[in-house]
Formats: structure tokens, sequence, C-alpha cells
């Protein structure tokens, strides 16, 4: 196989401004998204970017050829899972595809390339009922507040962490006599969540006396991050004594989504069925669920 370092450069447009003419295909592709989808998308869109850039190739100009090797190296060098392979190779092919409609290329480049193949099963697991229990008699028992209510919104109510992150103060409410909160998913899509009473009071106990801004806040008193969360979780999950390798929010995900019917999972998730949700469906002993 061709070595990465090796791949040749191919020449732009001398008769238009390389930064110029790509600066306005990416915004042309961006502008077809809003909210967190469009910065989620503008993030895949740079990893294949820099990519180029680190091997003087034009984005423009790229061929087939050359979107099959980066498959081969977020494969091969950077390792990612086969979800992450397929979500930013296919934010890639949208991009071209956009320029194809815009009139800036002929033809697509990723028309015919080879796609990685995607599991029915995601292979992220969830917490066990007991490793779960350690984890929020830790959270609890932490001297910071917001690590109690971290745990409780993502592993009870089964929120994304930048749902969870997003989430502000004045989003809490009440809604036919229920405390939910408002909650903004992907796509900015609104739901109203709600609120369990051992999740509203670890929530209140983060708020304190505050009367606005985030719910969660980090150890500098700033809005917590997906990061921030993670390195957060970490150490819950050590001071918990858990016996699991690099602990991340999407497992609380994963362990709020096992017990229930497939209705119940997609109202809570706020998931669409059927692919997605079956993919959040397995937890670390017990293997994917039934339904």
């Amino acid at each position: 196989m061709m070595n990465f370092t090796e791949l040749a450069p191919v020449p732009h447009d001398p008769l238009m401004p390389f930064t110029d003419q790509l600066q306005l295909a990416v915004a042309a592709y961006l502008a077809r998204f809003k909210g967190s989808s469009r910065d989620h998308t503008e993030s895949d869109l740079r990893c294949f970017l820099v990519w180029c850039a680190e091997r003087s190739l034009d984005p423009l100009a790229a061929r087939r050829p050359h979107l099959e090797l980066y498959i081969r190296w977020m494969q091969e060098i950077r390792r990612f899972q086969p979800s992450t392979v397929s979500r930013r190779i296919s934010v890639a092919a949208g991009f071209y595809r956009t320029c194809v409609i815009d009139g800036v290329l002929e033809h697509s480049p990723a028309e015919h390339i080879r796609r990685p193949s995607v599991p029915a099963e995601s292979p992220t697991l969830g917490f066990t009922h007991l490793q779960f229990e350690a984890l929020l008699t830790a959270a609890r028992q932490s001297s910071n507040p917001c690590d109690f209510a971290l745990v409780a919104m993502l592993g009870l109510l089964g929120l994304r962490i930048f749902e969870a992150a997003a989430a502000n103060i004045a989003d809490l409410g009440e809604e036919h006599g229920h405390r939910v909160l408002r909650v903004c998913g992907k796509g900015t899509k609104i739901v109203l969540v709600p609120l369990p009473p051992a999740v509203g009071r670890a929530m209140d106990q983060a708020i304190g006396y505050r009367t606005s801004g985030p719910i969660l806040l980090n150890t500098r008193g700033r809005r917590m991050d997906r990061h921030a969360a993670t390195r957060r979780l970490r150490r819950l999950a050590e001071t918990a004594g858990l016996q699991t390798a690099k602990a991340h929010p999407h497992m609380l995900r994963h362990t709020a989504s096992r017990p229930c019917s497939m209705l119940e999972l997609t109202c809570a998730t706020s998931r669409s069925l059927p692919a997605t949700l079956i993919r959040a469906r397995r937890c670390a002993t017990t293997g994917p669920a039934i339904t």
C-alpha cells in the first residue's frame, strides 16, 4: 500500500484562491445544518480537511483513491471505531455531494468508495446494576454536588453528554403538575423530560442558590463540557472501585437504555426507531436486551 506520507499533492486552480474557494464550499455545506448537528458535522469535516492539509492535498481536487486512503488511515493508523469511520466518511461524502449540487465539482469522488460496515450492536458497554449503584453512591458522597447531578442526568434520564452539559437552570419547569427539564437534542429537537424526584433533588443540590446559568459546573465554576465530565466520571469510577477501562459518559446512557421496553426507551432517550435504538441496548453482562 502507498505510504501515507508519500501521497502526491494535487495542485488547485490558480485562477481562484484555494482558501476562498474551499471556505465557500465548506460554508455552503455546513449551512445545511443547525445547532449541535452543525457543530458535530464541522468537527468531522475538519478532521478530513486537516488530513488533506497535512499531505498538501487540495480537497476540491481529491479523487476516489484519496478518500480510500483516508478511510485506511482512520482504520489502521488512528484505529477509530467502525461507527466513527462511517460517520466521518459520510460527512466527507456529504460535503462533496453539496459541491456537485452547487456546481463546484462535476462529480463526487466519494460516490464509489467502499464504506466500512458498522455492526448492528454498539460495542459500547454499559455499567451493570451493581456498578451503577456503586457509582451513584460515590457521586452522592462526593464533595462536589455536580457529580451526583451528572451521574443522575446521564444514568437515570439517559441524556447525551452534550444535552446534559447544555442544560440551564431556566430549562427547568413544570408540565401538567410534573417537574420537567427542557432538553435540546440532535437537530435542535426540543424534548420535555420528566424528572424523577431523586434526579430533581440532585439537580437542586447542584444549582444551590443560583438563579441562572448552567446546571452542571466544572471545578472552576464554569459550564461543564464533555471533557470535564469524562474526567469527573473516571474519578468517581476509581473512587467506587470499578474495574472498568476508560469510563466515559456514553456508558451511562447505555446503562439507562437497558431495562425498559422499546416504546419506553424511545421516549426516554429521544431516539428514532429502529436502527439507532437497537444499537443502544447492550449491557456489560447480559448482552443485547430482548424486547
